[in-house]
């Protein structure tokens, strides 16, 4: 798993979750008249994408989860969250959990929530202390993992 990066995991959840749609077992629905309004998450975590990965490219930062990182980006939506782009991918799934309007479907977002949380993030956090020291430090203390 140590170089299966974060998009293509939520793109193995969005296919997990398009075959349960497909089967959709309508006794599980989380509202059996109509789905929950998924629009929201979805404009939501889309916008939060587009700028964390706007920040990065106009700082020059290293986007890739397991390449070193050159540049240290404190500013915009990283001065809330230190994960952004991550928060961002959980609102998409749960998009499309609430689409799939299942409750087992919420199984995705928190699966994405956990490979983060315990993974990718510790990961990260690794790499950024061995580049950047008591700056980064000083902003985990600061800024939260999540919001």
């Amino acid at each position: 798993m140590r170089r299966l990066l974060p998009p293509v995991v939520v793109l193995v959840l969005f296919a997990c979750l398009a075959v349960l749609w497909n089967f959709h077992p309508s006794g599980f629905a989380m509202r059996p008249e109509r789905g929950l309004p998924w629009e929201f998450p979805l404009i939501v975590g889309m916008m939060l994408l587009m700028a964390a990965r706007w920040q990065f490219v106009r700082s020059k930062a290293e986007i890739n989860t397991f390449r070193t990182p050159a540049t240290f980006v404190t500013s915009g939506l990283f001065r809330f969250s230190r994960n952004p782009m991550y928060l961002g991918f959980v609102l998409l799934l749960t998009a499309a959990a609430m689409f799939v309007n299942l409750w087992c479907a919420l199984a995705a977002p928190l699966a994405f929530i956990a490979a983060c949380s315990f993974w990718y993030i510790p990961h990260e956090e690794r790499n950024m202390r061995g580049a950047f020291g008591a700056a980064y430090d000083d902003y985990a203390w600061r800024v939260r993992r999540w919001l």
